[in-house]
């Protein structure tokens, strides 16, 4: 990952990258995590040490059993007391790996020291317990790639873009002396070879322009460097483009539908009415307002049991299998909270588990809070949301 320092106040981060192929050894792993996230996480205070409160958001897949695995957008609020997550629903095809561009983005709220959530360009979600920005504190945005159980994934180059927004309320790139690089995995050689490697490139000037990650799973994709993707890797549906209306909330949606099929990291400089709707109105992108489909896993025996959801939890939130509890979800009542199942996948059965015992969460620390929720897809194996600490207590 690249780690910056904007060296100011920042009120906004935002990124791009298409929904690149992810792809997972169609094999039996057991209970063992097997997932990717290539994300974006904005630090907005870090004066309390390297661990403050945080807002991450970005794409993840993950091997839900042997042949199948889920795919899509989601963001997470972590900090000292616990944290949430949230599978994203809304935009275009946001479960689908078919290389179109996504926008992720944090925006402060005008008053208090909270941040809405935006993806696509339009608000899916609000964090509660991020620090206060003022002048002189210090932030961090983070944004990169990572990969548990990488001898069962093959991930293609994945270029990131990415911009903040200063207390003026205009969008910057960082000053390349302000940003570090962190590569967990020795760069893909002739004695580097895949699995377990990473091939890794910055585009920079004097600006940090872009940061490409890839992890192959075999030497041929290895060989293969990480190239900048211009040319729009799918074309518009002219269909889609016709029946959008000229404006919504003051920005030119043919303008914006234009430039998120091709240079979405430019949108916000060249769509007339989006930078001032994402600062204000925060709906601003009338195409993907709603999501246009209902299925967020792939393969041929998608379907999972309760032993499978219970192995996949004990894993992934670090507690014994035995002590949780596993049930069909009946309501959206409960730890998950109105506000936090907007997004919430209504037409998709799913499995609710608990568990009262201590447990890192999906935060990878040595930090334990107390009891988690979450639940998951019945269809796919997919976490559809959870929280844990504190902050299931959010209401």
């Amino acid at each position: 990952m690249t780690c910056s320092q904007p060296g100011e106040p920042m009120i906004g981060d935002f990124a791009t990258w298409r929904n690149m192929p992810i792809t997972f050894d169609q094999t039996d792993t057991g209970s063992a995590a097997v997932q990717v996230a290539n994300y974006l996480r904005v630090s907005p205070n870090t004066s309390s040490g390297p661990l403050a409160p945080s807002i991450e958001l970005g794409l993840y897949a993950e091997k839900t059993g042997r042949t199948t695995s889920a795919y899509g957008p989601r963001w997470s609020e972590l900090t000292t007391s616990g944290g949430r997550t949230q599978a994203i629903k809304a935009g275009v095809n946001p479960t689908k790996p078919d290389k179109r561009n996504h926008t992720y983005m944090t925006v402060r709220q005008d008053s208090g020291n909270q941040w809405d959530v935006l993806y696509d360009f339009n608000k899916v979600g609000s964090t509660t317990k991020q620090l206060k920005v003022t002048s002189g504190n210090t932030n961090r945005v983070d944004i990169g790639l990572e990969v548990t159980g990488p001898k069962y994934v093959d991930v293609p180059s994945i270029a990131n873009r990415m911009q903040f927004m200063t207390g003026n309320k205009v969008w910057q790139q960082t000053a390349t002396a302000n940003v570090a690089k962190s590569i967990t995995l020795p760069a893909c050689s002739t004695s580097h070879k895949p699995p377990t490697c990473f091939t890794t490139k910055l585009t920079d000037n004097s600006k940090f322009t872009q940061w490409t990650a890839s992890k192959p799973r075999r030497q041929a994709a290895a060989m293969n460097s990480p190239t900048t993707l211009t040319a729009p890797a799918v074309s518009p549906a002219a269909t889609r483009a016709q029946s959008l209306p000229a404006t919504f909330n003051g920005v030119d949606q043919r303008a914006l539908h234009s430039c998120m099929e091709n240079n979405p990291d430019s949108c916000l400089a060249t769509v007339p009415g989006l930078s001032e709707c994402v600062v204000t109105v925060r709906m601003c992108n009338a195409a993907a307002l709603s999501s246009r489909e209902s299925s967020t896993g792939t393969g041929p025996d998608a379907g999972v049991s309760a032993a499978v959801v219970r192995e996949r939890a004990a894993a992934a939130f670090n507690v014994p299998a035995d002590s949780l509890s596993v049930r069909p979800t009946a309501s959206p009542a409960g730890a998950l909270k109105a506000r936090f199942r907007a997004a919430a996948d209504s037409d998709d059965g799913s499995w609710t588990v608990t568990s009262a015992g201590p447990t890192s969460g999906l935060q990878h620390t040595d930090r334990r809070f107390d009891g988690f929720t979450a639940r998951y897809s019945t269809h796919t194996g997919a976490l559809l949301e959870a929280c844990w600490g504190d902050l299931c207590d959010v209401s």
